[in-house]
């Protein structure tokens, strides 16, 4: 039976011994119910505690140790599992293939998370979970220090991976928890007349997209494109820098993946990569102007929509190949500030 450190102290307590010995077990389901909990990607068909029926197995099998006297098990403890052997080799067998399979699962779920906001947001900042990627690699070297390491390795990642949880978890916003709120706020808006409205499929895959479940009729693709364009063209809806794909479907009178597909279709590009193209080639149109001079880049670009200066940053640099000082220095623009 493993002994884990200080195991002398914890004799002390032997109503807990053995209890501890199924809990890794625990660990890569609850981690993976985070990450689908926290990315809207909860499975509704394979109920939570399905995943915990390894540990329960586990805790049973215990159940015999459990309801010994208190001098047994200490004794059990002290002297390396004697008879319990074969019991503990069995439970630690899937240890590790179960936190492999949870961290790999988890890490496809982040990955198509990050698909997903580039279908519904025109914005990435605070909902991109790059902390929660970090995160779920700390926990697969959680693992390869049980496999690899040591005692001292391992829980000393284990007290780092806890408080690093614990303080981004709480700083996360929700990100797909308030899509009917944000259903609300823009149906407000004058929807325009598109009358034919396409249930919902899920997507999965960006490039390119491909969507079995609904067609769409290629006159009314076309309709809805051109009252999209025009949208963009006479309300500049984006330089809200809190717009989504859901918002501007309501817009339009259209299902948001009614959208996606005519973005995707007649743009070849995913939602955030178009809004965001906008909101670059609005910048290079009012930082030409000579009374803008005496505003900061930055002020240019949050009023077009940007919300962070990284975020400026990278898609300038993705839509013009430049810098947006190397803008200003070949435009000869001189803004207020140009850091």
């Amino acid at each position: 039976m493993l002994l884990p450190p200080g195991y002398r102290d914890f004799v002390s307590f032997p109503y807990l011994l053995g209890v501890e010995i199924p809990l890794p077990l625990i660990h890569g389901p609850f981690l993976y119910g985070y990450v689908a909990t926290l990315t809207g990607q909860r499975n509704s068909r394979l109920p939570v505690y399905y995943h915990l029926v390894p540990a329960a197995a586990a805790y049973i099998l215990l159940s015999g140790f459990f309801v010994q006297p208190f001098a047994h098990k200490v004794y059990v403890y002290q002297h390396h599992g004697l008879g319990y052997e074969k019991l503990t080799s069995l439970i630690r067998l899937p240890i590790i293939p179960s936190g492999i399979i949870y961290v790999s699962w988890s890490l496809i779920l982040l990955r198509k998370h990050r698909i997903n906001i580039s279908r519904q947001f025109s914005y990435s900042e605070k909902i991109n979970l790059d902390w929660l990627v970090y995160l779920t690699i700390g926990m697969g070297a959680i693992w390869l220090s049980i496999i690899f390491g040591n005692d001292i390795s391992t829980f000393l990642l284990v007290d780092v991976f806890i408080l690093f949880i614990g303080y981004f978890g709480i700083k996360q916003a929700g990100i797909f928890s308030n899509r009917e709120e944000a259903r609300a706020v823009m149906v407000a808006g004058a929807a325009l007349p598109v009358e034919m409205v396409i249930e919902e499929s899920p997507v999965t895959d960006a490039e390119p997209l491909k969507y079995q479940k609904t067609a769409i009729d290629p006159a009314l693709m076309s309709t809805v494109h051109q009252e999209l364009s025009h949208l963009m063209q006479t309300e500049r809806l984006f330089k809200d820098p809190a717009l989504n794909l859901d918002g501007l479907a309501m817009r339009l009178g259209v299902s948001s993946n009614t959208l996606s597909q005519v973005i995707n279709t007649m743009e070849q590009r995913n939602f955030y990569d178009y809004i965001n193209d906008f909101r670059v080639e609005e910048f290079k149109r009012i930082a030409l102007l000579p009374e803008n001079n005496q505003f900061t880049l930055l002020s240019l670009a949050f009023e077009v929509g940007f919300n962070s200066k990284t975020s400026f940053n990278r898609n300038f640099k993705k839509v013009t190949g430049r810098s947006p000082k190397e803008f200003c220095l070949q435009e000869k623009i001189n803004p207020a500030d140009q850091s």
